[in-house]
C-alpha cells in the first residue's frame, strides 16, 4: 500500500501547568487502541501515565521530558508530543514546537487562560504551528467553557470559536453538542469508548444554533463559496464548512474550541476528529532550510519520499542502550543501513538501528517516511543537528534557546562520585541546552546553571538516581550581570619592552550604554591610525575584557565600543599587543562609565483564593516585588508581579504555609533590571571578601 502524506499528522499537547495534557494523551492512546488499560498521572496503582516514564515525573506528578508516540485514529497516522508545562523545563517545549505541524492547546475549564498558557501561545506563534483548543475540566465545580474562550480571544488575542457545546456541567457533565454536525454526543461504557449520537437536548436547541450561526458567519470569512451561499439563505453542508475551518486553522487566523473532561472520559474522541479534520498534514507545511554552500539561502523543501533526505535531530536521549536521537524527516526518507551526513560536524554516519518512540518502549522500523518521527540509535551528534543525504549541505534553522538563569555549586562526596558526576553533567548538557556547567577558576568548584531551582533540583536528584552520585550543593547563586550607565572615553596605550622587540599599541575613543545588544564594536579609524590587520585584534581585547565585570565578577552587557584614533608601531605593534592595550582601555573607561549591577527580573503569576489576597500581596512586597496587575474571579485571585529572581529562593515554601497550601505560582525570566544602591553594594562587599579569601 502506497504511503498516504494527507494521512498523517504531526501534534503536540501543551498548556499550563496542571490542565491535564497527559491525562488527555493517555486517553488518546487508550481510544487509538496504543494501550488497553488507563493510568493516572498521580497513579494510586504505583503505574503512572505512560507518557510519564520517568520515575521522578511519577512521583512528582508532572512531565520533565517531551515524550513522543504514534497512534492510529481511523485512517490516519498521528504523531503526538507531550510536553512539559513549567516553564523551568521550557527548552522541551520549544524543541517539540520546532518539529511539530500542528497542536492542541489545553485550558482548564475553570482557571483559563494561566500565565504559562500565554508563554505557551507565545512558543506557538514563534514558530507559526496552527492550533485547535480544548477546554477539560469542564466536570469541575465552577467550570465555564463559554468564559475560557472569551479569554483566549481577550488575553491571547485568538479568534477563537464553539466547536462543541458541553451538555452540562460539573457533576452533570454528560455529553457534547457538536456544532459542525448538530447533534450530541455521549460518552458510554466503563471508559467513555462508545460514541453514541442523539438529538440536541430540547434545552439546549435555541443556545447550539446561535453558536452554530456564529461559527458559519466566521467560516464564511475564509471561503468565497461559502459565504455566497450563507448571503443566499442556504444551509452549508458539513463538508464544505470542515474545509472552511480547516482553511482558516492552517492560516493561523482561526482556532476551533472543544470541551470536554479526560479525567471523566469525555470529549477526547471528537477532538481526535479534530486533528485529522483541522490541522494540517506534513505537505501543507511550508518547511526551509539554509543552503550552506551559498550563503545560507532559504532553500523550500519538498515533502516527498522521492528527494534527497533532510532531517532534524531535535532531541538526545542517552539511556541504558547508548545514545538515542529523536529526528524529524523533512523531505526523503531514512532508511535502515544508509548513510546520511551531519552538516554540522561534516561527518558521515550509517544508520544502525531505526525505531519509532512509544514513550519509552520501542519499536523497531526499517524506514522512515517524510513527515515522520523516528529514533535513531547511536548517531554522534549534538541536539539541532541537521542530516542530509545525497550531497546536500543544508541547515534547519535552529530553535529558540533561552539563557540561564539561576546557578548552583555542586561538589561528589567521594571518589567514585566524582567519576559518575562527570558522566551524568556530559550527558545532561548534550541532552539539554539551558542546562550547562563549569569550574569555577577561582574556587575550583563545578558550577550547574539552569532556568530556575526545580529545573537544578530535577538534574541533582537525577544524577543521585540514574547514576549512584551522592553530591552535595552549595546555595543557588543568581546570573547577575553588569553594565555601564554613562558614556567614558579612553585613550590607553599599552608599551613594554624586553629587549629585542617589544609590545606597543594605542587604543582610544568612548564606550556607550546600548539596550537592544549585549555588545557591539564600531570601527571609525581614519588615516591608518591603526593598520586595518589589528581592528580584530582590538575588537578581541574588547570582548575579553567584557567576560569579566570589576564589580562583582560578572560579565558586563549592554556596551557599546567605539574607536576613533590610536597609534602603531612599525616593528613593536602585534595583534596581542593590540589585543593588551584594548582591554586596558576598556578597564580604564568602565570605572568611569558610572557601572552598574544588573539582576534577572521574574515575571511571577500567583493563583490563590481571594482571602488570601493581602497575604499574597505582603509576600510581593517583601521581595521588592511590582505588582502589574490583580484580578479577581470565582473567589480565585491571580496576581501578576515582576519580582527580583535573588528573592524568590524558597518561595514556595513560604506561599503555601501562608496560604493554607491553596496558592501556586509560576514564573519565568523577563528582563534584567538595575540592582539597588544598598543591594549593590552588599554584592560588591561579599565579592571583595570572597576575592581575598581566594587569593589566601
Amino acid at each position: 500500500m502506497a504511503f498516504d502524506i494527507s494521512k498523517m499528522r504531526n501534534i503536540g499537547i501543551s498548556a499550563h501547568i496542571d490542565s491535564g495534557k497527559t491525562t488527555t494523551t493517555e486517553r488518546i492512546l487508550f481510544y487509538c487502541n496504543k494501550i488497553h488499560q488507563i493510568h493516572e498521572v498521580r497513579g494510586k496503582d504505583g503505574v503512572g501515565a505512560v507518557m510519564d516514564s520517568m520515575e521522578l515525573e511519577r512521583e512528582r506528578g508532572i512531565t520533565i521530558q517531551s515524550a513522543a508516540t504514534q497512534v492510529n485514529w481511523k485512517d490516519y497516522t498521528i504523531n503526538v508530543i507531550d510536553t512539559p508545562g513549567h516553564v523551568d523545563f521550557t527548552v522541551e517545549v520549544e524543541r517539540s514546537l520546532r518539529v511539530l505541524d500542528g497542536a492542541i492547546m489545553i485550558l482548564c475549564a475553570v482557571a483559563g487562560v494561566q500565565s504559562q498558557s500565554i508563554t505557551v501561545d507565545r512558543q506557538l506563534k514563534r514558530y507559526h504551528v496552527p492550533r485547535i483548543a480544548f477546554v477539560n475540566k469542564c466536570d469541575r465545580q465552577g467550570a465555564n467553557p463559554l468564559r475560557v474562550r472569551m479569554q483566549i480571544r481577550e488575553k491571547l488575542g485568538l479568534n477563537a470559536y464553539m466547536m462543541e457545546l458541553p451538555i452540562g456541567l460539573e457533576d452533570k457533565l454528560e455529553g457534547v453538542v457538536d456544532l459542525v454536525g448538530m447533534k450530541a454526543i455521549y460518552f458510554d461504557g466503563p471508559n467513555g469508548e462508545d460514541l453514541r449520537y442523539a438529538e440536541i437536548p430540547a434545552n439546549l436547541k435555541d443556545q447550539a444554533a446561535e453558536y452554530r450561526q456564529e461559527l458559519v458567519e466566521a467560516a464564511a470569512n475564509f471561503d468565497d463559496s461559502l459565504m455566497e451561499k450563507i448571503l443566499e439563505g442556504e444551509e452549508p453542508s458539513e463538508e464544505e464548512l470542515i474545509a472552511a475551518i480547516r482553511k482558516g486553522t492552517l492560516a493561523e487566523q482561526f482556532v476551533g474550541v472543544f470541551c470536554g473532561s479526560a479525567h471523566v472520559n469525555k470529549g477526547i474522541q471528537p477532538l481526535l476528529d479534530g486533528v485529522v479534520r483541522y490541522l494540517p498534514a506534513p505537505n501543507e507545511v511550508e518547511n526551509v532550510a539554509l543552503d550552506l554552500d551559498n550563503n545560507e539561502a532559504e532553500v523550500k523543501l519538498d515533502c516527498s519520499e522521492n528527494k534527497p533526505c533532510v532531517a532534524l535531530g531535535f532531541k538526545l536521549d542517552d539511556g541504558q542502550y547508548g545514545q538515542l536521537t529523536y529526528t524529524r524527516i523533512y523531505q526523503g526518507s531514512i532508511k535502515k543501513g544508509e548513510e546520511l551526513y551531519n552538516t554540522r560536524n561534516k561527518k558521515k554516519f550509517k544508520v544502525g538501528r531505526l525505531v519509532r518512540m512509544n514513550a519509552a518502549a520501542m519499536e523497531d522500523i526499517t524506514e522512515g517516511v517524510p513527515g515522520d518521527i523516528v529514533a535513531l540509535f547511536g548517531v554522534d551528534c549534538a541536539s539541532g543537528d541537521t542530516f542530509t543525504s545525497g550531497g546536500l549541505n543544508l541547515s534547519m534553522a535552529s530553535m529558540y534557546v533561552p539563557n540561564p538563569v539561576i546557578s548552583l555549586s555542586i561538589k561528589p562526596k567521594d571518589k567514585n562520585a566524582a567519576a559518575q558526576m562527570g558522566k551524568a553533567i556530559n550527558r545532561f548538557t548534550k541532552e539539554d541546552p539551558t542546562f550547562q556547567s563549569y569550574m569555577d577558576p577561582e574556587s575550583g568548584e563545578t558550577i550547574i546553571k539552569g532556568m530556575g531551582e526545580l529545573h537544578l533540583a530535577v538534574y541533582v536528584e537525577r544524577m543521585k538516581r540514574e547514576y549512584k552520585c551522592e553530591v552535595e550543593t552549595g546555595a543557588p547563586q543568581v546570573a547577575y550581570r553588569e553594565s555601564i550607565t554613562a558614556q567614558a572615553d579612553f585613550n590607553y596605550t599599552h608599551k613594554k619592552q624586553t629587549g629585542g622587540s617589544g609590545q606597543y599599541g594605542r587604543v582610544a575613543g568612548f564606550i556607550e550604554p546600548i539596550t537592544e545588544k549585549d555588545y557591539e564594536f564600531v570601527d571609525m579609524i581614519k588615516g591608518g591610525a591603526i593598520p586595518n590587520e589589528y581592528i580584530p585584534s582590538c575588537d578581541k581585547g574588547f570582548k575579553k575584557a567584557i567576560e569579566k565585570g570589576t564589580l562583582i565578577g560578572f560579565p558586563i552587557v549592554g556596551v557599546k565600543v567605539t574607536i576613533n584614533d590610536g597609534q602603531y608601531h612599525p616593528v613593536d605593534s602585534s595583534d596581542i599587543a593590540f589585543q593588551t592595550a584594548a582591554i586596558g582601555a576598556f578597564r580604564e573607561a568602565y570605572a568611569k562609565a558610572k557601572p552598574a549591577i544588573l539582576e534577572p527580573i521574574m515575571k511571577v503569576s500567583i493563583e490563590g483564593p481571594t482571602e488570601f489576597q493581602g497575604n499574597i500581596f505582603g509576600l510581593i512586597n517583601q521581595r521588592r516585588g511590582v505588582i502589574l496587575e490583580s484580578t479577581d474571579e470565582n473567589n480565585q485571585t491571580t496576581v501578576n508581579a515582576e519580582v527580583p529572581l535573588s528573592e524568590m529562593f524558597g518561595f514556595s515554601t513560604i506561599l503555601r504555609s501562608s496560604t493554607q497550601g491553596k496558592a501556586e505560582f509560576t514564573m519565568e525570566f523577563l528582563k534584567y533590571g538595575k540592582v539597588p544602591n544598598n543591594v549593590s553594594e552588599e554584592l560588591q562587599k561579599k565579592y571583595q571578601e570572597e576575592k581575598k579569601a581566594a587569593q589566601k
